[in-house]
């Protein structure tokens, strides 16, 4: 069955959010262990023992690691938005 037109642009918009999401993330992920915003949050003050945790460079490059699988996926999604080729439909195909 041929998705309707309304069902292919729906799902091309979906598909561009989510990657946009995911992208944004990513970023996120990757910016946010390095910054001064990472040691001087509530509960790396409140709890003494996850500051010390937070702050070691193993946890930061892991987070980082995630970010950077996280915004890659979101670039291969949308990548593959924009190069997703609908079937030809019956009456175009030669027989």
């Amino acid at each position: 069955m041929i998705p309707s037109i309304a069902e292919a642009i729906i799902r091309f918009f979906s598909r561009l959010l989510i990657a946009a999401y995911l992208i944004e993330a990513g970023v996120l992920l990757v910016l946010a262990p390095w910054s001064g915003l990472w040691e001087r949050n509530y509960f790396a003050i409140t709890l003494p023992w996850l500051g010390v945790w937070m702050a070691s460079a193993y946890v930061r490059g892991a987070v980082t690691g995630v970010g950077l699988v996280t915004a890659l996926g979101g670039l291969r999604d949308l990548v593959s938005a924009f190069m997703l080729r609908h079937p030809a439909s019956s009456a175009d195909q030669p027989r």
